[in-house]
């Protein structure tokens, strides 16, 4: 049976790491179905079940892992890193530091830890255990699967979250991938082997030591970048919203960053009205992404009480853009710039101000799934010449390698844009027939970030 079980973990780890993710699934489960406590299948498992969006799921197969398992520390490493992306960094220390008791030099357990230690503000804590776990594994390299010979990647990540979630954009069947944290990396050191670097940290407000390390990385090398540090410090809300507000064709909301005191205070409604905002505003904190910590304020007298469930001692100010159609409904559209082109990722439609496409009115909406549709097949047809010029300018404007643009349109065509930047993620469906009509575009994303990395290691023209 042993070497039986054996086969099947070979199998599915090679589904895993083709990417045939619902195949792996399956097969991992195979496994456990004849042995419940294996640990490879236990801790691979819970990692793609994680990184397919099945947090739960992912953290009840961790958690088998360490009951079955835990004199290893692997396991504990897994689930410390999961509950640390979610920004669980008490649960998260106390299985980093269970790791440690196994092993006290464990290289994944000490980098995790020196990440939590960074975000809870902690740096000279951070780089001790950043630098135990570099003893041993001084860059984290990733799996390669090709037959032919690597292209050579540096991927800079930063500890602090705000990076391009590049999992599906790098072939690792071409790219072999040597992970870079900036936040500990000292630009006097060398950088390991590389045709291309690819900069991940895309967050300009959550992220600015990182983005100041990598620049200064970028200067010491002749090999192409993908998403200058430059650029991306130009893509705060307050800079997107003052410079592309200025492009034909584009409407944007007034943004300013405001103390939480200012906010707080008595005259806050008198600051706000000599700054130029009125209500109904926005109020969102820095560094947070996909409707997460952002409110909708009615009236003055609610100020107080949408700024107490609002972390961060300062925080964005931003006027509210009516995108309300004839019909009632706001359409959300998210066009994603690769290599300098614009590619439709999808139109959400909702009653709600705050619309993303998960949480939109889509899956028991035909029509809407239809409009959906609609504008992946055609985009200019969808929105119109005048509305794709205006995009069109946004992406000049951005220099952004790999972007997205999430954005209304007007009755007279014109681009009302919500956000523009880096961060913006690229889903695949999952099997539900309803968004079939969704894969072969997402695909040509994915096929179009790929060969715009290809084309850029191997010294091939940028753009159009």
């Amino acid at each position: 049976m042993e070497s039986k079980i054996s086969d099947l973990f070979d199998r599915a780890a090679r589904l895993d790491a083709l990417g045939h993710a619902d195949e792996a699934k399956q097969a991992y489960l195979e496994i456990l179905a004849r042995d419940p406590a294996h640990f490879g299948t236990l801790n691979n498992l819970g990692t793609l079940l994680y990184t397919t969006g099945y947090r739960r799921a992912a953290g009840v197969a961790f958690a088998l892992a360490i009951a079955h398992h835990p004199g290893h520390p692997v396991s504990y490493v897994n689930m410390g890193n999961a509950l640390l992306d979610q920004n669980e960094l008490a649960q998260a220390r106390t299985h980093f530091e269970a790791a440690l008791r196994i092993d006290a030099e464990h290289p994944g357990a000490n980098h995790g830890l020196a990440i939590l230690l960074l975000r809870a503000g902690d740096a000279e804590a951070a780089r001790r255990h950043w630098a135990i776990g570099a003893r041993r594994r001084p860059v984290a390299m990733a799996p390669y699967y090709g037959e032919a010979t690597p292209i050579e990647m540096v991927l800079f990540v930063s500890a602090l979250g705000g990076n391009i979630d590049t999992d599906r954009l790098i072939d690792k069947h071409a790219f072999s991938i040597a992970t870079v944290i900036a936040e500990f990396f000292d630009p006097r050191d060398p950088l390991p082997a590389h045709a291309i670097i690819f900069n991940a940290v895309s967050d300009a407000h959550k992220c600015a030591l990182g983005l100041a390390s990598v620049a200064a990385a970028c200067e010491r090398t002749s090999a192409p970048v993908i998403n200058h540090p430059r650029v991306i410090a130009g893509t705060g809300r307050v800079e997107v919203a003052e410079r592309l507000g200025r492009l034909d064709g584009v409407i944007t909301a007034a943004t300013a960053r405001f103390a939480r005191e200012d906010l707080s205070a008595p005259s806050a409604a008198c600051i706000l009205a000599r700054a130029g905002f009125a209500f109904p505003l926005l109020l969102r904190s820095p560094g947070y992404h996909m409707g997460m910590n952002f409110s909708r304020v009615e009236r003055p007298e609610d100020l107080a009480g949408a700024l107490h469930a609002l972390p961060g001692d300062e925080l964005f100010v931003m006027n509210f853009l009516d995108a309300r159609g004839a019909d009632g409904k706001i359409r959300k559209y998210r066009a994603m710039i690769v290599d300098r082109r614009l590619y439709p990722l999808h139109a959400a439609i909702s009653t709600h101000w705050n619309v993303h496409y998960f949480t939109a009115d889509m899956a028991d909406r035909p029509e809407h799934r239809a409009e959906d549709a609609a504008f992946l097949a055609d985009m200019e047809g969808a929105l119109g010449a005048r509305t794709v010029a205006a995009l069109e300018r946004i992406a000049n404007e951005l220099q952004l390698d790999y972007g997205g643009i999430d954005f209304s349109v007007d009755a007279r065509g014109n681009v009302l844009l919500f956000e523009a930047n880096a961060t913006m993620v690229v889903l695949p469906p999952d099997d539900d027939p309803r968004w079939e009509y969704r894969r072969a575009p997402v695909q040509r994303i994915l096929d179009a970030v790929r060969a715009m990395l290809v084309a850029r290691a191997r010294g091939e023209a940028a753009g159009r």
